[in-house]
């Protein structure tokens, strides 16, 4: 499989579930749209536990030092990178960065709105129709874009192993139709967005691949796959788990092994 197949798919999800949701306007019951997102979460919870266990499995198997003390910088990173997350506030500035998208989005297609208002009467609708794509644009973009599963997915694409994008894009494009049927076709040109930022993620990963020893890639697994098993069991049980400040535990344990390769 080629780099960069999971951020493909993972934008055609959203762009063609997105299409089906606008053309089922308010059909879908809001309790299917609970039940498939449960039944992703409880996926995407055994799909980090599988890449954890998996990344766990090469540590220890290795050679040396690395094999003795895999568990203490598997846990040693996972702590010591969260610390920093949440000293740095990542989970707050991903949810900041959010808002102020939202914010920007929402003066400017307010300030287009009044305009057209003032200007011309018979505008209304057309402009009212233009504020409902800017909403459904921006509240998908910011679900798609801003999140854990987003960078983690992207940067193992990029090494060749699109499953978590595969799993992200079903996530994806559930939340697309749901989203879709209720704000409408704007939902699809989300995947604008999706592709941008996951392919740059993808292609970054993609370049410095080859310069990362292997053991650090399975640093990279085990940790990040406790990070999606949080994502899922957010998604499951309705947590707040700030997966967002652990994002550092992952270069954290890649660069440990690394230096100790």
């Amino acid at each position: 499989m080629f780099p960069g197949l999971g951020t493909l798919v993972n934008t055609v999800a959203v762009a063609l579930a997105g299409a089906v949701g606008s053309f089922v306007h308010g059909a879908i019951p809001e309790r299917f749209h609970r039940s498939a997102v449960t039944a992703l979460g409880l996926a995407v919870i055994f799909l980090g536990a599988s890449q954890a266990l998996g990344g766990l499995n090469q540590l220890s198997a290795a050679k040396g030092h690395i094999g003795t003390v895999s568990l203490l910088i598997f846990s040693g990173s996972l702590i010591v990178g969260t610390l920093i997350g949440e000293w740095l506030r990542l989970e707050d500035h991903l949810e900041g960065l959010g808002h102020r998208i939202n914010s920007l989005l929402q003066k400017r297609s307010g300030a287009g709105t009044v305009a057209a208002a003032d200007a011309v009467a018979s505008a209304g609708a057309g402009a009212q129709s233009d504020s409902n794509f800017v909403e459904a644009f921006m509240t998908a973009s910011l679900i798609y874009c801003v999140g854990a599963m987003t960078v983690l997915g992207s940067i193992q694409d990029g090494l060749g192993n699109p499953q978590t994008l595969f799993v992200k894009a079903l996530l994806d494009g559930v939340i697309s139709i749901f989203l879709a049927s209720s704000l409408g076709i704007g939902v699809s040109f989300a995947a604008i967005p999706v592709l941008v930022l996951q392919g740059l993620l993808a292609l970054a990963a993609h370049w410095i691949g080859p310069l990362i020893p292997a053991l650090s890639l399975a640093g990279l697994e085990a940790v990040g796959g406790v990070l999606i098993a949080g994502i899922g069991i957010n998604l499951v049980f309705k947590k707040k788990l700030p997966v967002g400040n652990m994002l550092p535990s992952v270069f954290l344990a890649m660069a440990v092994i690394w230096l100790m390769v």
